[in-house]
């Protein structure tokens, strides 16, 4: 929605932005930030190792894990995603 002055309503804005989320566009920039997510587990599983402390290797791994499950439910949806897509190029 547009007001009188010209500026859109934040409702508007934050359906735009929700339907952003599951666009072409909107996965392949989650997909990304997963991407960047994984350096920093990396770092993590490294240092826990080097530093022999089982507890952080676990809770390291286990954010791997979690990491990869929800790059796995992005490229599955990015997959399914049809010709409908409204922001695709």
């Amino acid at each position: 929605m547009v007001e009188a002055n010209g500026t859109e309503t934040r409702a508007s804005r934050a359906k735009q932005l929700k339907g952003f989320k599951h666009s072409k566009p909107g996965l392949l920039f989650s997909i990304g930030t997963s991407a960047f997510g994984a350096v920093g587990v990396v770092k993590d599983i490294r240092k826990s190792r080097s530093e022999g402390d089982a507890l952080k290797l676990i809770n390291a791994t286990v954010a791997a894990l979690a990491l990869l499950t929800s790059t796995a439910l992005l490229v599955r949806e990015l997959r399914r995603l049809g010709t409908d897509d409204v922001l695709a190029d």
